[in-house]
């Protein structure tokens, strides 16, 4: 099994359609006991958040974001867990869309670095902005 994903910042590696997820996009996880949680923002998505669990290399979560353009989005994911050669993390996903037509597939991977901890930050601090009634 691929190491935890808690505490990790993933990306893209592609743009998918407009008003979707894409490489400006980035997810800060969560993962305890089985259970795997996510906030994320960037691009077209003001902010969204994704839960579910994983079972060894298998993440099977329900996600919903508020996009750019004020609608909403929901939908169902099931994802590997991928440890590349230098150590980083890829989830490569299957998703549907819950909300409306569409299914597709996509690659997000872990970024490190300095970058990597200030998006964290700035992720999970609208999420809190956003429950505490503070602006994100």
């Amino acid at each position: 099994m691929a190491r935890s994903l808690d505490g990790l910042i993933l990306a893209p590696v592609a743009d998918q359609a407009p008003g979707q997820v894409g490489t400006r996009t980035r997810f800060a996880y969560h993962e305890e006991d089985g259970g795997i949680w996510a906030e994320y923002a960037g691009g077209d998505v003001v902010r969204g958040r994704l839960v579910g669990t994983r079972e060894g290399d298998r993440l099977d979560f329900r996600y919903v974001q508020l996009k750019t353009d004020g609608t909403t989005a929901s939908g169902h994911c099931v994802s590997t867990v991928v440890e590349l050669p230098d150590g980083r993390v890829r989830l490569e996903e299957t998703w549907e869309w819950e909300s409306g037509p569409g299914s597709g597939t996509s690659i997000v991977e872990q970024i490190t670095g300095q970058m990597a901890g200030q998006m964290a930050g700035q992720i999970t601090g609208q999420v809190t902005g956003q429950v505490t009634g503070q602006a994100p």
